[in-house]
Order: C-alpha cells, then sequence, then structure tokens
C-alpha cells in the first residue's frame, strides 16, 4: 500500500510537468540547455555540484530528495565533472527495500563505478541478496549491475546464484542470466569454462529471447574452437528455418522482416561452422537459399541480412546456385542510388572474387562508376577491390589510377597505404622492369618519405642486377634510362630524402657507363643536389660516395680528372663538417684520387655492387705479418677470454708462459670467482672451524660456470685464506648450524621444456564456373555509355588472366618465386574443387522448390538427441516451483505446463507435443536419475545451495555429454 501511495505522488508531480522531479532540477536542466558558451556551462555545474556538497551533507534527508540529488548527480557526471564525493549514497540506495530507489542506485552505481573501484566489495552482498529475492524486477535490476560491475576476483561469489537464476520461470530473468554468464566468459573465461554445457540447454529455451541471447554466447565460442560446435549445425540451420518461415511471435519482426538480428547471428555461426567443411556446408545451402529468395530488399534491415547472406556464402564450402543468388543481390546493390548499398556491393563482390573471378567481370561498369565516385569512402573501397582483382594484363592501368588518387588526396596514413599497396602490385605484377622502374619514380616522387626504406633498396637492386638474364644490352639499357630519368627529375625541387638518395646511387653507379654523359656533368649535378639539400646528412653522404665512385671509375679507365672548384669547395666544406660520416668520406674521395689507376680499380671496380663479397674472419692474410712480428721477439696475442682468467688453466703447462700472464696487464678490475672445490684433506685433519686455512688451487680443469647453490669466493692469487664455517650458529634467521657441502652438491642439473603449438590451418579453396553476363544496367537507359569508359573497363577485366610475374635476377626474382608457384600451384586444386562441385547433383543439395518439400520427418527420433541437454533437476524444480516439498516425478512435460500459449502469439499456439510416445526415453533417463539420487527429490520453493551443488555434482558423476540435438527441435517447440 506504502508503494501505491508513493507511485500516486510521483505521478501527481509528473502531471504537473516535472515528471516526479522538483522545479529546481527543471530549472538546472533548462539552464544548462540554454547556456551560451562552455565557461557559462561550467558556471552553472560547479554551482550545482556545491549545492549538491551541501545538501548531502545534511542528516535525516528524505528518500525522495536523495533519488533526485541521486539523478542530478548522475546528470553532474554526463557533462564530464566529477561528482565521487556522492558515490557512497548511491551505494547506499542499492541497499533500500523500495524498489524504485533500489532501481535507481543500481543505475547510478553502474554509471559511476568501475568494476576495479574501491566500493565495489559494498554492494556484493546487496547483489547477492538480491539475486535470491523473490520479485523477478529486482534480480532484473541485480543482473543488470552484475554485467557492469563483477571483475574477475568477484565472479565466484554471484556465480552460483546466476547459474541458478537459468532455470527461473521468468524468461526476462533467464535472459539476464545468459547475458550475465556471457560477461563472465568475456572477463574471466576460465572461470565459467564448466558451464559451457548450459548455452547448449538454453539454446532449447521456449522463449524465443532467452534463445536469441545465447546466440551471442555461442558466436564468441564458435569463434574460438568451431570445431567443438559442429555438432549443432543441425540445430542452427532448423532455428534459421524457423525464423525465416515466420514461426516466432509477431513482436520479433523489424520492418515486416522476422527477427532480422537473429538471423543475422545464425548466418554469422554457420559462416564459421562451415568454413571448409563441405558436409556441414550442405546442410546450409537450402536455408541460405530460401533467405535469398524470401528476403525483402526494399529496406536497410532487409539489406542487412542479404549481405550477411553473401558473407556466409563467401565462406562456406562454395556451391553454384549460392554463387548466383549472390551474384544477383550483388547486382541489385551496385545499381542502387544508395553509397551505402554501392559500399555494401564492392564490399561483398571483393569478397566473392575470392572464390570466382568471373563475377567482377559480370559488374565492371559498375564498378568504374563506383571508382569516379565523389564519395571518397566509397571510391576507397572500389580501390581495395581493384587490390585483389589485379593481374598482369590490368596492373598498369590500376596502378596508374591508385598513384593519381594518391597524389590528389592529402591524409598522410591513407597516402602511406596506397603507396604501399602500388609497389606491392607493382613487384608482383609489373610487365617490364622499365615500367616498374617509371612506377617507383612516380610513387617516391609524390608519397616523399612516406614510402618504406625497404622498397628503395630493392629499387637499387633491380637496377644494379638487371633481368637476371645474360642479356648485357637489355641491362645497359635499363640502366640508362634510369640515369635519364633521374636526370630529368633531379632538378624538381623538394623531392624526397629517400628518393634522392637513389638517384645519387643510380648517377654514381651508371651515371657515366654509357658515354652518353661525361664525368663533368654528372659530378656538376651531384654537387648541386648536396648544395641544395645541405641540411641532410644522408643526401650529402650519398652524393659525396656518387662523386668519389665517378672519379675512381676515370681513373681505372686511363682518362684525365677534372676536379670540379663546386666539388672541390664541397669536400673542403665536408673536411671540416661535425659529422664524422662525412668527414670520413671526404678524405676517403682525396684519398682516391690520389692514386694511381690499378689501386683504385682494385679499390672500386665498375659495375661490382651485387658482387659477393667474401669476408675473412679469420684474418688470414695477417699470418706472414703475424710470423714476422714473432721472429723480431714480439709478444704472442693473448685472448681477451683468457686475459680475464676464464680459459682452461690446464692449458697454461708452461711455466713460464704462466708467468707471462701472472705479470702481464690486466684489463678487468676483478677476475670472476671461482667454485668451492670439495676438500681432499681427511677429516681427522680438518682444522678448528674458527682458522683460516690455505686452500691449494686444483690440478684439474676449473669449471666456467659456478653452480648456484655454492656461495661465491673471490680468489685473489693462485693460494689462498678461505673461512670454513662448518658448525657455526648463523646469526639471522633460524637457529641452524652450516653443514659442508658435500661433492654432490656441486654439480647442477638443468631441465629444459619446449612446448609446442600446433595449428591447423583450413584452407578453403573453390571455384565456380557462372554464365558471364551484362547485369550492370545504366541507370538512366538513355545515356550512351562514353567510350573512355568502355577503354577503362576493358582494360581492368578484360585480357587473359596472367599470372606470370615478371623476368628479373636471381635475387630479385626469388623474392617473387614462392608467389609465382603458389598461384600456378591453385590452378589445378581450384581445378579439382570445381570439377567436385560440377559432380554434385544440384537439385537434392539445394532445393529452392516450395518450402513444403524439404519438410520431411527425421529417421532419427527427434528427441533421441535432447539427452543431457535439459537437466531434470532443473525441469523439475520449474514443474514443482509452486508447491512447496511436493514430491513429483520429474517430466519433460513440466517444460510447457506454465507456458501461456497465448502469450506467444497465434504462431505458436500448438506448443505442447502431441505424440506423448516421444518421450519414452526421456522418461527412462529420469528414472535413472531418481535411482541414481536414491530416492524421489523433494523441490522447494526458492533455490538451495546444497541442492544446486549436489545437482552438479550428480552430473558430473552420469557423465552425461549433451548430444546433437534434433534438427526440428526447435520448431517443435514453437510450434
Amino acid at each position: 500500500m506504502e508503494q501505491l501511495k508513493t507511485i500516486g505522488r510521483e505521478l501527481a508531480m509528473g502531471s504537473q510537468g516535472g515528471f516526479g522531479q522538483s522545479k529546481e532540477f527543471l530549472d538546472l536542466v533548462k539552464s544548462i540547455g540554454e547556456a551560451r558558451s562552455k565557461a557559462e556551462e561550467e558556471r552553472i555545474v560547479l554551482l550545482e555540484i556545491e549545492t549538491l556538497k551541501r545538501r548531502l551533507s545534511e542528516p535525516d534527508i528524505p528518500k525522495r530528495k536523495m533519488k533526485e540529488y541521486i539523478i542530478r548527480l548522475v546528470y553532474v557526471e554526463m557533462l564530464g565533472h566529477d561528482g565521487s564525493f556522492a558515490y557512497i549514497h548511491a551505494v547506499k540506495m542499492t541497499h533500500d527495500d523500495n524498489l524504485l530507489l533500489k532501481r535507481t542506485g543500481y543505475l547510478a552505481v553502474s554509471l559511476f563505478l568501475s568494476d576495479d573501484h574501491d566500493l565495489i566489495i559494498l554492494i556484493v552482498n546487496t547483489i547477492q541478496k538480491d539475486l535470491r529475492s523473490d520479485n523477478y524486477l529486482v534480480v532484473c535490476a541485480a543482473l543488470n549491475a552484475v554485467c557492469k560491475l563483477i571483475n574477475d576476483e568477484t565472479v565466484p561469489a554471484v556465480l552460483p546464484q546466476v547459474v541458478d537464476l537459468l532455470a527461473h520461470p521468468k524468461e526476462a530473468v533467464r535472459k539476464k542470466a545468459i547475458m550475465a554468464l556471457h560477461r563472465f566468459y568475456q572477463k574471466s573465461p576460465s572461470s565459467v569454462s564448466h558451464l559451457v554445457s548450459n548455452f547448449r540447454k538454453r539454446l532449447c529455451d521456449n522463449d524465443p529471447g532467452v534463445m536469441g541471447a545465447t546466440l551471442c554466447s555461442l558466436f564468441d565460442l564458435i569463434t574460438i574452437d568451431a570445431n567443438s560446435f559442429k555438432d549443432l549445425v543441425v540445430s542452427f540451420v532448423s532455428i534459421l528455418k524457423q525464423v525465416a518461415e515466420r514461426r516466432l511471435p509477431k513482436a520479433y519482426d523489424y520492418h515486416q522482416l522476422p527477427a532480422p538480428f537473429i538471423q543475422i547471428r545464425l548466418l554469422k555461426i554457420l559462416a564459421l561452422l562451415g568454413s571448409g567443411d563441405k558436409q556441414s556446408s550442405e546442410q546450409m545451402y537450402t536455408v541460405v537459399g530460401d533467405i535469398f529468395r524470401k528476403c525483402d530488399s526494399s529496406s536497410n534491415i532487409g539489406n542487412a541480412v542479404l549481405y550477411e547472406c553473401i558473407c556466409c556464402v563467401s565462406s562456406i564450402y562454395p556451391n553454384p546456385k549460392l554463387l548466383e543468388q549472390a551474384a544477383q543481390v550483388i547486382s541489385r546493390f551496385l545499381k542502387s542510388d544508395s553509397h551505402n548499398l554501392k559500399y555494401m556491393g564492392i564490399d561483398a563482390l571483393g569478397r566473392l572474387i575470392k572464390i570466382s573471378p568471373e563475377i567482377a567481370e559480370q559488374h565492371q561498369l559498375a564498378v568504374i562508376d563506383c571508382l569516379e565516385d565523389p564519395d571518397d569512402t566509397l571510391k576507397r573501397k572500389t580501390f581495395e577491390l581493384l587490390y585483389k582483382m589485379t593481374k598482369s594484363s590490368n596492373v598498369e592501368v590500376i596502378v596508374d589510377r591508385m598513384i593519381d588518387y594518391m597524389i590528389s588526396i592529402n591524409d598522410n596514413h591513407y597516402k602511406t597505404y596506397i603507396a604501399s599497396r602500388c609497389v606491392e602490385l607493382a613487384e608482383q605484377f609489373a610487365p617490364s622492369n622499365q615500367w616498374f622502374i617509371l612506377t617507383m619514380n612516380k610513387v617516391f616522387e609524390h608519397a616523399g618519405d612516406l614510402v618504406n626504406v625497404k622498397v628503395a633498396h630493392n629499387l637499387m637492386k633491380l637496377i644494379a642486377e638487371g633481368f637476371g638474364e645474360d642479356d648485357d644490352d637489355a641491362d645497359s639499357q635499363l640502366r640508362s634510362s634510369a640515369v635519364e630519368s633521374y636526370l630529368r627529375i633531379i632538378g624538381e625541387p623538394k623531392l624526397p630524402s629517400v628518393f634522392l638518395q637513389v638517384i645519387c646511387w643510380v648517377l654514381g653507379e651508371y651515371g657515366t657507363a654509357d658515354g652518353k654523359y661525361s664525368a663533368s656533368y654528372i659530378t656538376g649535378k651531384l654537387c648541386d643536389v648536396a648544395e641544395a639539400y645541405s641540411n641532410d646528412e644522408s643526401v650529402k653522404a650519398y652524393a659525396v660516395t656518387a662523386i668519389m665512385k665517378i672519379y675512381a671509375f676515370e681513373i681505372s679507365a686511363g682518362r684525365n680528372v677534372d676536379f670540379l672548384p663546386e666539388c672541390q669547395s664541397l669536400v673542403e666544406e665536408l673536411s671540416a663538417s661535425h659529422s664524422t660520416d662525412l668527414q670520413q668520406r671526404a678524405y676517403e674521395l682525396q684519398a682516391v684520387i690520389s692514386l694511381d689507376a690499378p689501386a683504385v680499380e682494385s679499390i672500386m671496380p665498375p659495375d661490382a655492387s651485387c658482387e659477393d663479397i667474401e669476408i675473412d674472419k679469420n684474418l688470414s692474410f695477417l699470418n706472414g705479418y703475424v710470423q714476422e712480428a714473432l721472429e723480431k721477439g714480439a709478444q704472442p696475442y693473448i685472448p681477451e677470454n683468457e686475459r680475464s682468467g676464464v680459459l682452461d688453466i690446464s692449458n697454461f703447462g708452461n711455466q713460464d708462459h704462466h708467468e707471462a700472464l701472472t705479470h702481464s696487464l690486466k684489463f678487468e678490475a676483478y677476475e670472476l670467482p671461482k667454485p668451492v672445490m670439495p676438500s681432499r684433506v681427511p677429516p681427522a685433519a680438518v682444522a678448528s672451524s674458527t682458522e683460516l686455512v690455505p686452500v691449494p688451487e686444483p690440478s684439474y680443469a676449473r669449471e666456467t660456470r659456478q653452480p648456484a647453490s655454492l656461495p661465491s669466493v673471490s680468489d685473489a692469487g693462485s693460494s689462498e685464506l678461505k673461512l670454513r664455517l662448518d658448525g657455526v650458529q648463523k646469526k639471522w634467521g633460524r637457529p641452524t648450524y652450516s653443514s659442508s657441502a658435500s661433492p654432490s652438491t656441486n654439480s647442477s642439473s638443468s631441465t629444459s621444456h619446449k612446448t609446442t603449438n600446433g595449428v591447423t590451418q583450413v584452407d578453403s579453396v573453390g571455384a565456380s564456373n557462372s554464365k558471364a553476363r551484362d547485369t550492370y544496367d545504366s541507370r538512366r537507359p538513355q545515356v550512351e555509355i562514353s567510350p573512355e569508359k568502355q577503354k577503362l573497363a576493358s582494360s581492368l577485366f578484360g585480357g587473359p588472366s596472367k599470372t606470370e610475374k615478371r623476368p628479373s635476377s636471381a635475387n630479385h626474382k626469388a623474392s617473387k618465386a614462392s608467389t609465382h608457384t603458389s598461384e600456378k600451384s591453385q590452378a589445378p586444386k581450384a581445378a579439382a574443387v570445381q570439377a567436385e562441385v560440377n559432380r554434385e547433383p544440384a537439385p537434392d543439395l539445394l532445393d529452392l522448390g516450395d518450402s513444403t518439400s524439404s519438410s520431411s520427418v527425421p529417421a532419427i527420433d527427434p528427441f533421441k538427441q535432447l539427452e543431457g541437454l535439459l537437466d531434470q533437476t532443473d525441469v523439475a524444480s520449474n514443474v514443482n516451483h509452486g508447491t512447496a516439498g511436493a514430491a513429483k516425478t520429474p517430466d519433460f512435460m513440466g517444460l510447457y505446463a506454465d507456458t501461456p500459449v497465448s502469450g506467444l502469439g497465434s504462431s505458436v499456439g500448438d506448443l505442447l507435443p502431441t505424440n506423448r510416445d516421444e518421450f519414452n526415453l526421456t522418461s527412462e533417463l529420469s528414472n535413472a536419475t531418481r535411482t541414481a539420487q536414491g530416492g524421489v527429490t523433494q523441490f522447494n520453493k526458492g533455490p538451495n545451495p546444497k541442492d544446486a551443488l549436489e545437482k552438479d555434482s550428480l552430473v558430473r558423476q552420469m557423465g552425461v555429454t549433451p548430444t546433437s540435438p534434433n534438427p526440428n527441435l526447435f520448431r517443435d517447440l514453437l510450434g
């Protein structure tokens, strides 16, 4: 009665226009909404914070006023200000018995607190109490807070109550309990790993809302491990078929489409389960084809379902009829005036061309339209499609388009992305090396320093190696064309640093190779580059090295070298540079030009940049010099490890050598500690523990690794004093006595554990030979297609599909040999898959006729596969929920006893099964359960933790494993 009076007062205040709030709060909202500046808004909010601090500090605040203060505090927090001073009041409100105040408190703490806040510990007990409440609204409010506030540490405190709520008679509570378990799985998968079977059980719930919430949890589980849920393919297909046939209540329709969000989630799950699995995919063909035919494409949600169907078709094992239906839907998307639908069509087309490249040729003009569309997002998506369908016959057109688009944008992030795609396509499908060099020049010129440095090295390597064949004329022509192009580009202002490094290197290596340009001309250009980019040390270093190469090649050829004045001034400038690298290069240049021709030719042979250099790490060419020095009385070289005393002492057999080491210069501050060796003195001769006794140096090989169990003792000479502590009591710690280490403690063992992770990767390769048709119709048929657009389309989509790569040298071709081999190896594999698909009886796999033809009665008992999915105790507790202590045999018919048929609509009016013989096997399972329990179970009202624990242990003892549900199970449950 008191609650009714409170609601009446709230309604009375709401009728006055306040919606249950005071005029002060409404004035606050109005003043903030009318604020003309951020400073004015902050002034109002700060004044409100001071008011709330003063009001909340008053004693004996009425509950109605406290509720309003909490709501005003929520408003303050939503505007970005700190309201932590009143968090404790929101926590206290969750303890209130009034439902309205409790829900307000839960809402406030869900917004205020995070799962790691210190005040969470004060709410856990309240949540536990509310989860056991008889009022399902209180339980729902507590479950909402559980999803937001419970962290990894507090999950075990509420997990048993949440699991018990899965059998609650109210479908809203069961749905929120599933959502809470899903949240627990996201936060701490190990805490609910043993409860995965509960998700399988709730998939068979008689309420579609609970089933839909379970799909989200199962989707996350299947994403991680799809093989464990292959047995549920039949159930998912059956549920999707019933949803598409409008077997669910009208309340689940959205824009006259039956439960579209459940359909989308089911299609995502089927795409994961059918990926690379032909047997599972064959069970999906019919229902996916029905959705293609029945789905309404006049609304956005209908197009979303169709798009998800296309994604599913592109993921599962390919089927020719489904690919044809998907191509028709893509055609409608691309012909639409909506940019969003065009975007979906381009994305869907990019998914399907991986399976059937011929589909893209049907929509070539539509792709050209999207490429020329002013919508930048659609244009970028089209470039991604072109990247996927690039081959040797259209790489020039696609890369040129990409470069033009890269020049027109200012977004450095996306410009880097486009440049990397251009480089990748040019390296894989370049028809000639000349085109590759020109393309790289454009990319470097316009993308600047955004290009990876590795690309520049690959370009220099390609020019140096040439075609990789014994065709010197072709290699010479390639280098000459590169030099000419770089001499034209070098005069342009503000070239990227990486590109200038490439230019300087090419001009230094091959600037005078063909004799077309003189050394003075090339060195003058290089000096101009060094002067123009005086702040870039890398460019100046490359330029000086290039000048040194040119002069070295001239001296080697016996020609006179004219050292230009600008080169002389550049060398003088770099000789006094603060950069040691530039100084060294300048001095090297001066030293090289002063040598004779044979010496210079041996130092810098022409066109030898790609020759392998053999490095003699042992410096064997110095053996004669070392021997001569030793004969003259020089001391032999002592390695560093010997100087530090690490080498085995047995190697020092020569006394003179040992004395030489003793008197030699020490390079280490302290020698490495030596391990303590067991004493060979008989026990009777052991001196007193308080004496310092000399320990002789052992004559055998000394270990280089000190065992971790032995104390390190510093050694100072061949004979040293060591302190014996045998029998001496320790000063700190437990009053024990140290004993002498036994020889067995000197040995140490280590165990290496090697873990091998096996990853199974399933490659889905499929192809289908769909009939090439011109499905693109212009939106305005009276407008003729321009010849330029037709020519562009023929360049992009026409021509034979060539996968061969451009010829290159040994090293450059080796980087692409694997790609070339993989593409060739996929051809027979795709042909085999295509032949296997063509041999399939298409009418049997995809029956697109009447829906009644596919509803044949299964040969399997419909409820035989339900064993283990439903817990007998849960079912019986639902039946006997209203009678405390009533002894009644559990029966599966109790699932439907309390279900109001009228609440599900006329389409589910026949929920109760008519044939009770189908439950024979289930009854046997119930008898086995009663036998295991040793008697008839008493079911009391409300959850009992003891019964829940006994129930879980009984299920584990029985070892009941959920099996594959009945294909028509959900249809039977929903009528």
